[in-house]
This record gives structure tokens, C-alpha cells and sequence, in this order.
């Protein structure tokens, strides 16, 4: 008798869950904090290049969030002020 593919599904889904909420067993933890996105303001999307991210991610930290690299807690508007997200 074939199984039901909605039990597959959650048979995956449990799997992977535990495997996540487990993760503490095959992950260590970065010994420092570390942001898990960056962003910028560009004119085209296709200007942007991973040695560029890399560039502003090194900048982020090195320097703390400005118009240069921010993230959404501190967030600065295309010309550069400070910006606040609700």
C-alpha cells in the first residue's frame, strides 16, 4: 500500500526539522558575531559582484554600518541619512 504524500512530506519535514533544532551537535559556534546579510544602495543590480560584497562586508566590520554598508537596523537612505524601518 502506497503511503500518502502529505505523510512523506512530514515525514521530510520532522527529519529536517531535528536535524536543524539539533544542529548544536554538528555545528560548533563562531567564537564572534557575525551578520548574516549586508546592504547597500546601487543603481544596477548587476553592477554588484561578490569581491564587491566581500569589500563592503569587510568595510561593515571594520567600521560599523554607514551609507557604505548598513543593515536594517541601521539603515540609511539613498542619500546617506539615517533611516528608520518600521
Amino acid at each position: 500500500m502506497e503511503k500518502p504524500s502529505f505523510l512523506i512530506s512530514f515525514y521530510l519535514f520532522r527529519s529536517a526539522y531535528g536535524s536543524i533544532r539539533d544542529r548544536s551537535r554538528w555545528i560548533e559556534p563562531y567564537p564572534e558575531k557575525h551578520l548574516s546579510y549586508l546592504v547597500w544602495w546601487t543603481e544596477k543590480v548587476k553592477d554588484v559582484s561578490w569581491k564587491e560584497a566581500f569589500n563592503r562586508y569587510n568595510y561593515y566590520i571594520q567600521h560599523g554600518p554607514t551609507p557604505f554598508a548598513f543593515d536594517f537596523k541601521h539603515a540609511f537612505d539613498e542619500k546617506g541619512d539615517t533611516f528608520l524601518i518600521k
